[in-house]
C-alpha cells in the first residue's frame, strides 16, 4: 500500500494548514490588541434602541457584577411596578440598592410637571449613589426618556457621570438616547426590533417581559 495521501487527503492537510495559519494571524492581532488595552477605570454604558433586551442586558450585568463581589444600585425611572422577576431576584441579594421611583408611562401619567418632579427625585437619588466610592455598579433603567423629555439636561448629568468615583461603573437603558450621552459613553449598543411576540396579540408573559 503506499505511503503517498491521497488528492482529498492533500486538500484536506492544505485546509487545515490555511485554517491555522489564519488563527495563528488572528490570535496575534487579539493578543497585541488586549496587550494595548491597559487602562482601568469605571465605563459608561448605554444600552438603546427600539428593540427588547435594553433592561434585561443591564440586569444581566448586574448579575455579573455581583458574581464579582461588587456592590450595585438601581435606580427605574419611568417604571412604577414592584412585582417584577428582576426585583423579585435582585432585591433577596445584600449587594444590590433598589429604587422604583417612576409613576408610569407618559401616556398613562399624562401630567408632564409631575413626570418633571418625579424623574428629578430619581436622579437625586441616583445621584446619592454617584457620589458614593463604596457603589461599584449604578444601573439607571429607562433614564433616557428624562433627557429625550427634558426632565433633566443633559449638561447637569453629564457633569455628574463626569464626576463619579474613578472605577464605578454606570449602565443607562431607553430608547432614543440623545447624541450627547451617546458621544459622553464608552460603550454604545443599540437593540433593533426584528419581530414582538405583541404584535401579533401575546400578552406580556410574566419571566419575559417583567
Amino acid at each position: 500500500m503506499s505511503d503517498e495521501a491521497t488528492p482529498v487527503q492533500a486538500q484536506m492537510d492544505e485546509r487545515k494548514a490555511r485554517h491555522a495559519a489564519r488563527m495563528q494571524r488572528k490570535k496575534a492581532i487579539i493578543d497585541a490588541s488586549i496587550a494595548a488595552a491597559d487602562e482601568e477605570r469605571g465605563l459608561l454604558l448605554v444600552n438603546t434602541g427600539n428593540g427588547k433586551g435594553k433592561s434585561t442586558a443591564a440586569f444581566g450585568l448586574l448579575a455579573r457584577a455581583l458574581g464579582h463581589g461588587l456592590q450595585c444600585a438601581v435606580i427605574q425611572f419611568i417604571k412604577n411596578r414592584s412585582d417584577t422577576g428582576e426585583e423579585a431576584f435582585f432585591k433577596q441579594s445584600p449587594g444590590v440598592r433598589w429604587h422604583v421611583m417612576g409613576d408610569g408611562f407618559t401616556w398613562d401619567t399624562q401630567d408632564d410637571e409631575k413626570d418633571r418632579r418625579t424623574a428629578r427625585a430619581a436622579w437625586e437619588q441616583a445621584c446619592v449613589y454617584l457620589r458614593d466610592d463604596k457603589i461599584d455598579l449604578v444601573v439607571l433603567d429607562e433614564f433616557t426618556y428624562a433627557l429625550s423629555y427634558k426632565w433633566l439636561s443633559l449638561e447637569e448629568v453629564v457633569q455628574v457621570l463626569g464626576e463619579r468615583p474613578w472605577m464605578q461603573h454606570v449602565v443607562i437603558t431607553g430608547r432614543s438616547a440623545s447624541e450627547g450621552l451617546v458621544e459622553e459613553a464608552d460603550t454604545v449598543t443599540e437593540m433593533t426590533l426584528k419581530k414582538h411576540a405583541y404584535r401579533e396579540g401575546v400578552k406580556a408573559m410574566p419571566g419575559i417581559e417583567w
